[in-house]
C-alpha cells in the first residue's frame, strides 16, 4: 500500500480573506472540504486494498490483514434516511482505525439488487426492474459517497451484473452436481462432506457402494440409475407441500412466513400447496451448522436463534402396532423414559394412517368411545374427513399457534404401546404437522402441559412417570426427579433418574426391535424456486420427458429475456387453489431452445422459475475478494489470505488465542433480523464450497456484530393523522416539572416513538444532514449517540453538539480570521502530555472494542483541554487529529495537511502512549471515620502505610469528626483507603 502525496490542503485561499468569517468551520466549509477529500481519495486510490496475486495485487501485502463488510444493502427507491448509515459509519470507523494500526484493510460495498420491490414496481409502472434497480443504486451510491466511506471502489458490483449471475449459477451447479457422503473425512478433521456426483456414480458402477435394492449397477436401467443419483443430489426437484402465496405469485421458504401464517413481505395469506420445486438439501449440514457455531465469534442471541431454528433433538423413534396393518405407527420422542405414561396418541390429519384407501378407520365407533371424542360425528370416517377439510384451510402457523386451544377427534383406531401392551386411542389434531418429525406423537399428559390440557378436555387418563416435588399441585410435571409408575414384566425404570431412564428405555427398545435411538431436526430443506421474473434463471434445461440437465459452464450466464408482462398470474390472492404462472413462461422463444449437450442437437425447455434473492447474498463475501476473476470463483491464494483458517497466536497482553479452522471475514456488521435467513443460507453455501475444495474457510463470517437501530419520534393529531415532525414545537410545562406538550400549527399533537417512515412524516435524510452540518458532524453524532449495539432515538437538535466539537477542533489549529495555522512547536506542559497519553490509551481500548461513543467522549475531553490553552502545542494536537480521523476523516485530513504533512493520514500509524506518562503522580485516598467518608487525600501511588496513616490522622476533617474520642484503631489499605475506628 503506497502513501499518496497530499501536500496541498483541500481548501485554498480563494480571495475571500477580507471576510473575517470565511475561515469558520461552517456547514458550507465542511461540504467544500468533504467533497474535495472524497475526490482526492478516489483519484489516488487511497483505500485500495492489495491482493497477494491477480489484477488487484500490489507490490506486496502486509502480513496482517483485516476483512470487514456490511450486510449486503438492497438499493431501495426511497433512498436512505439517517437510520440506515449507522452500520456503514461504524464499519468505516473500524476499518480506518485498523488501517492506521498497519493492517491491509479490505472494505467494499456491493448491492443485493434482485428481489420483489423492483419487480412489484415494474408490475405497477411497466418499467423494467433493471432500470429501476440501476437508478436506485446510483442514488444510494451518491448518498453513501458523501459519507466519506473508505471503500475499495474497484471491488463494487451488483448481484444483477452478468458476471455475478454467472458465478451464482455456477455455484448452483456445484451444489446440483454434488451429494453428501456422511462417512467422508474433511480437512478440518470431521466426518461427512459434499462430494462430486461423478464420484458417486463411479463407486456405484464399481460396486464399492451398493445400490438401494442391492442389484448391480449395470442391471439398472438408465432411468433407474438416474433416480438413484438424483435422489442423493444436494439440489433436487421435489413435488411436496410448499408455502404458496398467491398475493405475491410465488412460493416462500418457511423462514419467509410469519407466525400468523402470512408473508413477511406484503402480509399476504400463505397456503400449503403441492408444487414441483427446486430444493437444496441444507438438512444434510444440520449437525455442522449447529456444532460449528462454537467456532465463530457471534452474539449468543444469534447463535441461539440458529440452534433453535435447526432444532436438533436427541431421543428415540418408537414403533406402536396398529391392528389391520403390518406398518408400525412410529413416533419420535425426546423422552423415551415416559413411555409408560403414554395414554393416547395424536396423528396429523394428513397422516397416511388416515388414508381412506387403507381402510384402517373403522365404519363405526368402537365400544367404549366417549361422546366427547367424536365431535358429534355419526362415524369415525365422518369425523376424520371433516377434520381433514378444516385443517387444510389453515396455515402451518395457525395450526401451531401456542395460544390456541388444542382440539382433535378420535379416529376410531387404537394402537398398542410396545413397552406395556396398553391399548391407547389414536386422535387426529391439526397442531401435529406431517412435515415435522413423523407426523405422529405419543401423548404423556403427566409430563407435558399441552397433552395434559388435551387429556382434561377429552377425559383421558393422566399417569405421572416422574415424582413431582412435595406439595406440587400443578398440571403436568416436566422437571427432574425420580422415575415412578414405569415398570412392567420385562423392564422397570422405577427409582432411576431421568437421564439413566432414557438410556435404559432406548436400549430396551433397540434390543426388542420396537424402536431405536435417533436425532431429529426442525430444519427443513431449503425451498429454492420462485415464480418471479427478477431473479437468477436456473442453469438447467428439461428434456421432453421432464428430466433435468445441467448446462455446461460455457453456456453461463443464462440471462433473463424481455417479458411482455411482469405480473404473476394470480386472479384471487386469497384463493389457495390458484396456480402460479411465472412471467418467464410467457416467452416461449426463450423457454424452448435447441442445444447440443453432448448427444447432438435436441429441443429442451428452460426452467421458468428463478432463484430467490438469497442466492446472491449467500456468497457475495467471496466476490469482494477477487471481483474480476473470469477463470475461477476466487483465486485460492487470495481467498486464503483474506478468509483462510487462523493460526494460533498470542496477543500483546499475553493472551493465547487458539487456532480457528473455520476462517471467515474478520468482522461482519448488520441487523439481527438476518439471524436465520441470510446467515444460515450463507453458512450452508460456504460449507458446500469448502467441502468441494473451492475455498479454505468453512465459515463465511468469523465475527458478527449486530448494530442497533436509530428510531425517531412521530406526531399525530386527534384524528390519528401524522404531521411533519420537523414542524412540531415542544412546549415546556408551565410548572417546569411536568412533561412538555407538543403543538403543530397551533393545535396539540401527540408524540410516539418508533421507526422512521414516509407515512409517519418523520424521516430525516443524510442529505439534510450534509447540507445543514456536513458529513463529519453527521458521522460524529451517529457514533456518539450510544453503544453501537443499542437502539437510540434520533434528535436533530442534538446534532449541533457534535458540530461544536469539530468547530473547537478546527479553531485549535486554524485562525478563523486569517486561515493561518496557529499551532506552536514549543513543548506541551506535563499536564497536557499526561492527558494526551491517557487519551491515546483509552481511545485505543475503546476503538478495539467497538465502543466508539466512549472513544469520542475521551476525544472531546482532550479537545476541550487544548481549547483552554493559550497556545496549542503540536505534540498534543497531532495525536488528537489522528485519533479523530476514523470518526471525522475529512476535517482530520484537512487539519493534517494544514499542519504541514504531505501524505494522507489514512495510513499514518495510530498514536501510541508513552508508558511513563501513564503512571499517575497522585492517587485519591478515601479517608473514613467509623465507615463514613470524611476526607479525600491526593497522595503518591508509592506511599507507605505509616505515612498514609499519619496524613489521614492529620486531616482537619478527621480531627473535627473525632473530637475528644481518640483513636482505637487505624486500618490502612495503601494508597487508596484509610478507615479510622474512633475510641469510646
Amino acid at each position: 500500500m503506497s502513501k499518496q502525496d497530499d501536500s496541498a490542503t483541500a481548501v485554498h485561499d480563494t480571495g475571500a480573506q477580507a471576510d473575517t468569517t470565511s475561515y469558520r468551520y461552517t456547514a458550507e466549509l465542511a461540504n467544500e472540504i468533504e467533497r474535495a477529500w472524497q475526490d482526492r481519495w478516489e483519484e489516488r486510490g487511497t483505500f485500495h486494498a492489495a491482493n497477494p496475486t491477480g489484477d488487484l495485487a500490489g507490490d506486496g501485502v502486509p502480513a496482517e490483514k483485516f476483512y470487514l463488510l456490511d450486510m449486503f444493502p438492497y438499493p431501495s427507491g426511497r433512498g436512505l434516511h439517517v437510520g440506515h448509515p449507522l452500520g456503514y459509519i461504524a464499519t468505516d470507523v473500524v476499518g480506518r482505525y485498523q488501517r492506521m494500526k498497519g493492517k491491509n484493510v479490505l472494505h467494499a460495498l456491493g448491492y443485493d439488487a434482485f428481489g420483489l420491490p423492483a419487480e412489484q414496481y415494474a408490475v405497477q409502472t411497466g418499467q423494467h426492474p433493471r432500470v429501476t434497480t440501476e437508478e436506485n443504486i446510483a442514488n444510494m451510491r451518491g448518498q453513501l459517497r458523501r459519507l466519506g466511506l473508505a471503500h475499495d471502489d474497484r471491488r463494487t458490483f451488483a448481484t444483477t451484473d452478468p458476471d455475478f449471475v454467472r458465478w451464482t449459477q455456477w455455484i448452483f451447479l456445484q451444489i446440483y452436481n454434488s451429494f453428501y457422503d456422511v462417512d467422508a473425512p474433511r480437512p478440518d478433521g470431521g466426518t461427512g462432506r459434499a462430494r462430486p456426483i461423478a464420484e458417486l456414480e463411479a463407486e456405484l458402477a464399481a460396486g464399492t457402494r451398493p445400490t438401494p435394492d442391492g442389484r448391480p449397477w449395470a442391471e439398472l436401467s438408465a432411468d433407474e440409475q438416474r433416480r438413484v443419483v438424483d435422489g442423493q443430489r444436494l439440489a433436487y426437484i421435489s413435488e411436496a407441500p410448499v408455502n404458496w402465496c398467491p398475493g405475491l405469485g410465488t412460493v416462500l421458504a418457511n423462514e419467509e412466513v410469519t407466525a400468523d401464517g402470512r408473508s413477511e413481505r406484503g402480509n399476504f395469506p400463505v397456503f400449503r400447496r403441492n408444487l414441483r420445486q427446486w430444493m437444496l438439501r441444507i438438512t444434510a449440514y444440520a449437525d455442522r451448522l449447529v456444532d460449528d457455531l462454537d467456532n465463530i465469534d457471534w452474539p449468543e442471541k444469534v447463535r441461539s436463534m440458529q440452534r433453535n431454528w435447526i432444532g436438533r433433538s436427541n431421543g428415540a423413534h418408537v414403533d406402536f402396532t396398529v391392528p389391520g396393518t403390518d406398518e408400525p405407527l412410529t413416533v419420535f420422542t425426546t423422552r423415551p423414559d415416559t413411555l409408560f405414561g403414554a395414554t393416547f396418541m395424536v396423528v396429523s390429519p394428513e397422516h397416511p394412517l388416515l388414508d381412506g384407501a387403507r381402510g384402517l378407520v373403522p365404519a363405526g365407533w368402537p365400544e367404549g368411545t366417549r361422546e366427547v371424542w367424536t365431535d358429534g360425528a355419526a362415524t369415525p370416517e365422518e369425523a376424520v374427513r371433516g377434520y381433514q377439510r378444516a385443517a387444510a384451510a389453515k396455515s402451518d402457523a395457525e395450526r401451531q399457534d401456542a395460544e390456541r386451544t388444542k382440539t382433535g377427534v378420535f379416529t376410531g383406531i387404537y394402537a398398542t404401546n410396545p413397552v406395556n401392551g396398553a391399548r391407547i386411542p389414536v386422535f387426529t389434531a391439526d397442531y401435529v404437522l406431517m412435515g415435522y418429525g413423523t407426523g405422529a406423537i405419543m401423548a404423556v399428559p403427566g409430563g407435558d402441559q399441552r397433552d395434559f390440557e388435551f387429556a382434561q378436555a377429552y377425559e383421558l387418563p393422566v399417569v405421572y412417570t416422574v415424582q413431582p416435588p412435595e406439595g406440587y399441585d400443578g398440571g403436568a410435571y416436566a422437571g427432574e426427579g425420580v422415575v415412578m409408575n414405569s415398570s412392567g414384566d420385562e423392564l422397570s425404570l422405577d427409582g432411576m433418574d431421568v437421564e439413566t431412564a432414557k438410556t435404559a428405555m432406548t436400549d430396551w427398545l433397540e434390543a426388542n426391535g420396537v424402536g431405536r435411538g435417533a436425532t431429529t431436526y426442525r430444519l427443513r430443506d431449503w425451498l429454492f424456486s420462485r415464480q418471479r421474473y427478477w431473479g437468477e434463471p436456473f442453469p438447467v434445461v428439461y428434456d421432453a420427458e421432464g428430466r433435468a440437465h445441467a448446462l455446461p459452464e460455457s453456456m453461463l450466464p443464462v440471462e433473463l429475456p424481455e417479458v411482455p408482462d411482469y405480473s404473476p398470474r394470480t386472479f384471487d390472492p386469497d384463493d389457495a387453489a390458484s396456480s402460479p404462472e411465472p412471467p418467464l413462461g410467457r416467452v416461449p422463444e426463450w423457454v424452448e431452445v435447441e442445444l447440443d449437450l453432448g448427444d447432438g442437437p435436441r429441443t429442451y425447455f428452460r426452467d421458468v422459475n428463478t432463484m430467490p434473492n438469497w442466492a446472491g447474498s449467500s456468497w457475495y463475501v467471496l466476490r469482494y475478494l477477487d471481483p474480476h476473476n473470469e477463470q475461477a470463483l476466487v483465486d485460492p491464494e487470495v481467498e486464503r489470505y483474506w478468509m483462510g483458517p487462523r493460526p494460533a497466536t498470542t496477543l500483546p497482553d499475553g493472551t493465547a488465542v487458539p487456532a480457528n479452522v473455520s476462517g471467515g471475514a474478520d468482522l461482519y456488521v448488520g441487523g439481527v433480523e438476518h439471524a436465520v435467513l441470510h446467515l444460515l443460507y450463507a453458512r450452508f453455501w460456504q460449507k458446500v464450497l469448502y467441502d468441494l475444495g473451492h475455498v479454505s474457510s468453512s465459515e463465511p463470517f468469523h465475527k458478527l456484530f449486530n448494530q442497533g437501530y436509530i428510531q425517531a419520534y412521530a406526531y399525530a393529531d386527534n384524528r390519528g393523522q401524522y404531521v411533519p415532525a420537523d414542524e412540531v414545537e415542544e412546549v415546556p410545562a408551565a410548572d417546569g416539572t411536568s412533561e412538555p406538550t407538543y403543538r403543530w400549527n397551533g393545535q396539540e399533537v401527540f408524540r410516539e416513538y418508533g421507526k422512521m417512515g414516509k407515512s409517519l412524516k418523520n424521516i430525516v435524510t443524510p442529505d439534510d444532514m450534509y447540507a445543514t452540518y456536513g458529513a463529519d458532524t453527521f458521522r460524529v453524532y451517529e457514533m456518539s449517540m450510544g453503544p453501537l449495539a443499542d437502539s437510540r432515538p434520533w434528535d436533530t437538535r442534538a446534532v449541533v453538539g457534535s458540530q461544536r466539537f469539530l468547530q473547537r477542533l478546527w479553531r485549535n489549529v486554524v485562525d478563523e480570521r486569517t486561515g493561518e495555522t496557529t499551532v506552536v512547536d514549543t513543548p506541551a506542559d506535563d499536564e497536557t502530555r499526561r492527558l494526551v497519553a491517557r487519551t491515546v490509551e483509552e481511545v485505543e481500548t475503546e476503538m478495539s472494542a467497538m465502543r466508539v461513543n466512549t472513544a469520542v467522549a475521551r476525544l472531546i475531553v482532550l479537545n476541550n483541554h487544548l481549547t483552554s490553552l493559550e497556545q496549542v502545542p503540536r505534540e498534543a494536537i497531532e495525536p488528537l487529529v489522528l485519533m479523530v480521523a476514523p470518526v471525522a476523516p475529512h476535517i482530520a485530513e484537512e487539519l493534517w495537511a494544514r499542519l504541514g504533512h504531505t501524505e494522507s493520514l489514512a495510513h499514518e500509524p495510530f498514536p501510541t502512549a508513552d508508558p511513563a506518562l501513564l503512571v499517575d503522580e497522585t492517587v485519591t485516598c478515601v479517608v473514613q471515620v467509623a465507615g463514613k467518608v470524611r476526607d479525600r487525600l491526593e497522595v503518591p501511588p508509592s506511599i507507605g502505610e505509616e505515612e498514609l496513616s499519619e496524613r489521614a490522622l492529620a486531616s482537619a476533617a478527621v480531627r473535627r469528626t473525632l473530637g475528644e474520642r481518640g483513636v482505637r484503631k487505624v486500618i490502612v489499605r495503601a494508597p487508596n483507603l484509610v478507615n479510622i475506628v474512633p475510641g469510646a
